[in-house]
């Protein structure tokens, strides 16, 4: 049991990839450091247990990346996947901060392993983490407590003391009893509310009742509630989160990526009444993938189908839930539950639009529909080869872009306009600075990253003065 009496430089809360990226980086300067983690330890880390890999600048091919990624194609990328809803001197500065993450990270003993093909399409933008999130999360686990941080499981902050934008001490439940900590500085890392359902229906309405969670049950925003009720300014739309289309099978929370279905571009998705109602090949997927559940969100009931064909079966990876195959459409219509007529009306409607091309799921190709409402733009072919498969759809919610406000040393800012005198945020609790909508393929991780490494060290030279 911690010590009550004991005041500590950094309190740390939260416990994944941010929260160990800040603990590690305070301990390394000297500073004591706690990190409170509400989840048991099986279930320590928040979705970074689910992660893959993280998007970071580099000016040249490394021995898991396949060529450079520049500092300006990073930012290109995130201006047109958020359309321009960021803080664009933030975001450049997180940017620019990423092209030392690959380093940093490998020196906290994490390891890298070529990025994996298919429609991922990231050999040259991400790396991936050898053994997933979850071996990235457990070295830097091992890493933090061989400096000497040290770390409470089961242990939920419940209230904060902060006096004029000051943070004095928090108060966890324990073991039943509740327990007053009190530090220099604040770290929160503590993710977003995307499990708290009754707070997503504020802004939702009924519709968040079928929304799947991706991640733990853990996030329910607790922390950030208690920092906006304490004066920290508030950052983000709170209907907008990192959303991707799931199997529907998939359990409520905690599917993580083995649910995420990759292979909208290799078919077409329609919604309970048979109808498309979007591009399925709009752009390079890891580009457009996390609009996937919004879309679905907006469809009646939140459900909807991806339909393809024999010839796509292996051009993805699978997903934890085999595909709902069938020997013709109208068969395959029977077994979603959906009317067979509209179904094949769907699919002869779209089949008749496609133009021939030179199909390449590597790049924007050539083969596309004409005449055809909405269109598919790339990658698209007739769905004519049996047997045919469907895989049903719902949104799964990764993490929720309302957060805290926070400047370039990952300061809180306060609502009235000042600094917070010695509170940082790192990860999804302030992704919202940085995500204003939209996504790409590992952003999340590089924001945890990059801030938490900022939050601990300036945390810590906080708690020195």
């Amino acid at each position: 049991m911690v010590d009550p009496m004991k005041r500590w430089d950094v309190l740390v809360v939260g416990g994944g990839n941010a929260a160990l990226c800040a603990a590690i980086s305070a301990r390394r300067t000297g500073a004591s450091v706690l990190v409170v983690e509400a989840a048991p330890k099986f279930y320590r880390g928040g979705n970074t247990r689910h992660t893959r890999n993280m998007r970071c600048a580099h000016d040249s091919a490394t021995g898991t990346l396949t060529g450079p990624y520049t500092e300006e194609e990073f930012w290109d990328d995130l201006l047109r996947v958020t359309g321009g809803e960021t803080d664009e001197q933030l975001a450049r500065f997180m940017i620019r901060e990423s092209k030392e993450m690959l380093i940093w990270i490998a020196e906290q003993g994490v390891r890298f392993q070529p990025s994996l093909g298919g429609t991922l399409s990231l050999g040259r933008t991400n790396s991936f983490f050898l053994g997933g999130g979850r071996s990235m999360l457990n070295t830097l686990y091992l890493t933090a407590e061989r400096l000497g941080v040290e770390v409470l499981y089961e242990s939920p902050v419940v209230d904060f003391d902060i006096q004029d934008g000051t943070f004095r001490s928090a108060t966890i439940e324990r073991g039943g009893e509740r327990v007053t900590i009190a530090a220099a500085a604040l770290v929160a890392a503590a993710g977003g509310f995307e499990a708290n359902i009754e707070w997503l229906k504020e802004y939702w309405g009924e519709v968040a009742e079928n929304f799947l969670i991706r991640g733990t049950p853990y996030n329910r925003g607790s922390i950030l509630k208690l920092l906006l009720d304490n004066g920290v300014e508030r950052i983000g739309d709170p209907t907008q989160c990192h959303a991707v289309a799931i199997d529907a099978r998939a359990p409520k929370f905690d599917g993580g990526i083995i649910t995420r279905l990759d292979c909208v571009v290799f078919g077409i998705v329609v919604n309970k009444h048979a109808q498309r109602f979007y591009d399925e090949g709009e752009d390079i997927w890891p580009k457009r993938y996390a609009i996937w559940g919004r879309l679905v969100a907006a469809q009646p009931d939140q459900i909807a189908y991806i339909l393809f064909d024999a010839p796509s079966l292996e051009m993805f990876m699978p997903s934890l839930f085999p595909p709902i195959a069938a020997g013709n459409i109208r068969e395959l219509a029977g077994k979603l539950g959906l009317d067979a007529e509209a179904v094949q009306a769907t699919v002869d409607s779209f089949n008749a639009a496609v133009r021939p091309g030179t199909f390449d799921h590597t790049i924007l190709d050539d083969c596309r529909t004409e005449g055809l409402t909405p269109p598919k733009s790339h990658w698209a072919r007739r769905l004519e080869t049996a047997p045919f498969y469907a895989y049903p759809v719902r949104p799964g919610i990764t993490f929720t872009y309302l957060g805290t406000r926070v400047d370039r040393d990952a300061r809180m800012l306060m609502n009235t306009g000042a600094p917070a005198g010695n509170m940082f945020a790192a990860g999804e609790i302030m992704a919202g600075n940085v995500l204003g909508r939209g996504y790409a393929a590992g952003i999340g991780m590089t924001i945890g990253s990059v801030f938490g490494r900022i939050a601990g060290r300036e945390a810590a030279a906080n708690a020195r003065n």
